[in-house]
């Protein structure tokens, strides 16, 4: 956390927030957004087994551990969608593509 000169503490959050805000572009912010609610949003046995890795015009590609879990993802992705976008209190996400790749922790 930072002081400022009225003494009131920022958290580096709301820096960060902000100075993103001036310098990337939307999505840029909204994908960060994506990863502050994933794991609420999708539950703790999926969130590590599938992670965010990209958002295009409302098109969020996903990470997976396996073909496996792509398989039982597909079945859940409205349910995801309806969720996260609940959580980031707009109907941003419009489709998810479910793909094998590097799950980072």
């Amino acid at each position: 956390m930072t002081k400022r000169k009225d003494s009131k503490l920022i958290h580096i959050s709301d820096i960060l927030s902000s100075a993103l805000g001036r310098y990337r572009p939307a999505r840029d912010t909204d994908m960060t957004r994506i990863w502050d609610i994933w794991d609420t949003a999708v539950g703790r046995p999926i969130a590590m087994n599938a992670k965010p890795d990209a958002f295009k015009d409302g098109h969020l590609t996903v990470n997976v551990s396996s073909s496996a879990w792509i398989h039982q993802l597909k079945f859940l992705e409205r349910e995801m969608i309806t969720t996260i976008n609940k959580q980031m209190d707009k109907d941003l996400v419009k489709q998810i593509r479910f793909k094998i790749g590097r799950i980072h922790s």
